[in-house]
């Protein structure tokens, strides 16, 4: 026989060949249908006709199959198949008049074989046609009353023991899952005392329903009344809505006039407001503040975008330099004349980048005159011997020439001197005043303005350092003025 899963040969266990009619009712009582257990007790889904009915088929026909499964399959070809014949089947029809002699022949060999195997048969009941009806007969019964067609080999039969474990393992959650629904189902029905208490409650809730009825009829006729009141008072609110439009129509007129009135009035506070300050902005108007800015450009100090100094890594044209010390000079000499205070022996001529300082030495014949003057500057120039010191280089000369900076270093030493002299005549009218950074000869604070025999960083320290002290003396120029012009308003 073959598998009919993989449709391979197979081989059957030896016990099957003596099998005894009790062995074969043991087996085909094993695989009949079992009886389900009986679920818990629960509320009835159907009715009782319907389930006896159930009980009375499945009883009848448990031990009987319906219907013989079918073992073909697509794997399945002719070849594979057999038929057992019975003995009526086997029996040949009788013979006949016009048959031949060869004919004859042929069904003489066909009884002699008949004959023979019937004599065997009868000799030996376990013969091989016998014991493949039985087992043919067997697996029918097994295949009706499974789901599984049989015979099955051992590795086919594995495989259907783990699908159908799988099966039971579903069955088993769905069965447990239906159970547990059906209990609480089950606690869900009331019980006689539950009822007997919905019950009451019922009656109360229909006892409240007609006191609750009565109370709405007693506020129906409470409504009419509330009703013939509201008419009345819609009556006596027209009234009113009239004297209301007549009174906004005065308030409108009234608050007309009260905006022009205001609107006068604000115009002429914002007049007031304007003026007052336009007159506070003059009043804080600095031009020299606005004419000259100092401020800082990293390592440089500035005025009005110039940078006043060099750096290795950035070369500033001489052409800004020079301007720049053309606007330092000219604010200095403002400064001075703002507050009144001639230089000793130096004169300022502020002529952008070709600036100049004049340096006025006395001459030996005018030094008896020059003694009884208040200043060197107020005597003739004719008595002094004036030289010219520029206050601008004249190309990009190497840094560190003994001759190469003179001129320039001499104006830069002069100018410091002049700047002393200013920081001093102010802090002559307030002791508390004084300039952020010494000067000493060509040093301002620790840094030397000259060039020659000097670094190119420390030079430009002391740039910033000359313009801080310039700014020191313009916000103190800008404050007197101020001050002056308060007192005087």
């Amino acid at each position: 026989m073959k598998c009919q899963q993989c449709r391979q040969p197979m081989q059957l266990h030896p016990s099957l060949d003596d099998l005894n009619p009790a062995s074969i009712n043991l087996l085909i009582g094993a695989s009949a249908t079992p009886t389900p257990d009986a679920l818990p007790p629960s509320k009835p889904v159907f009715p009782s006709e319907r389930r006896d009915h159930y009980l009375q088929a499945s009883t009848t026909l448990r031990n009987s199959p319906l219907f013989k499964r079918s073992v073909l399959s697509k794997h399945h070809s002719i070849a594979d198949s057999f038929v057992v014949l019975t003995q009526s089947q086997i029996t040949p029809p009788p013979p006949s008049v016009s048959k031949t002699k060869g004919d004859r022949d042929e069904d003489e060999r066909r009884e002699y074989i008949r004959r023979r195997d019937r004599s065997v048969a009868d000799d030996d009941p376990q013969s091989l046609s016998k014991q493949l009806q039985r087992q043919t007969n067997l697996f029918e019964v097994l295949s009706a009353r499974t789901d599984v067609d049989h015979p099955v080999c051992v590795e086919c039969s594995e495989m259907l023991v783990e699908g159908l474990t799988k099966r039971l393992a579903a069955a088993t959650k769905e069965r447990d899952a239906f159970v547990e629904f059906l209990n609480r189902v089950n606690e869900g029905v009331p019980t006689d005392e539950e009822k007997a208490a919905l019950e009451s409650e019922l009656r109360m809730l229909e006892n409240e329903e007609q006191d609750t009825f009565q109370e709405l009829r007693d506020l129906e006729s409470e409504r009419q009344g509330l009703e013939d009141e509201l008419r009345k008072l819609e009556a006596e609110s027209k009234g009113l809505e009239k004297e209301e439009e007549e009174f906004w129509k005065e308030r409108n007129s009234f608050a007309l006039q009260l905006e022009e009135f205001k609107n006068e009035r604000d115009g002429v506070n914002l007049q007031y407001d304007h003026d007052a300050k336009m007159l506070e902005r003059l009043q804080r108007t600095n031009v020299y503040n606005d004419t000259f800015c100092i401020t800082h450009d990293g390592y440089f100090g500035t005025i009005n975008g110039l940078r006043l100094g060099r750096l290795p890594n950035q070369q500033v044209e001489w052409t800004e330099i020079n301007a720049a010390w053309g606007q330092t000079l000219l604010l200095v000499n403002t400064l001075a004349q703002k507050l009144h205070y001639t230089f000793s022996g130096y004169r300022l001529k502020p002529l952008g980048s070709y600036s100049r300082i004049d340096k006025l030495d006395p001459l030996p014949t005018a030094s008896i005159s020059s003694r009884h003057s208040s200043s060197a500057t107020t005597a003739p120039l004719e008595n002094f011997k004036v030289t010219s010191l520029e206050l601008f280089s004249s190309g990009d000369l190497p840094i560190g020439g003994m001759f190469m900076h003179r001129k320039f270093d001499q104006a830069m030493v002069a100018f410091l001197e002049c700047l002393r002299q200013l920081g001093e005549f102010v802090a002559q009218g307030d002791s508390s005043l004084k300039l952020p950074y010494n000067i000493n000869k060509d040093k301002i604070g620790d840094a030397c303005i000259r060039l020659a025999f000097n670094q190119i960083e420390a030079w430009t320290k002391a740039c910033k350092y000359t313009l801080t002290c310039v700014k020191y003396l313009l916000a103190h120029t800008s404050n007197s003025a101020y001050r002056r012009s308060s007192v005087g308003a």
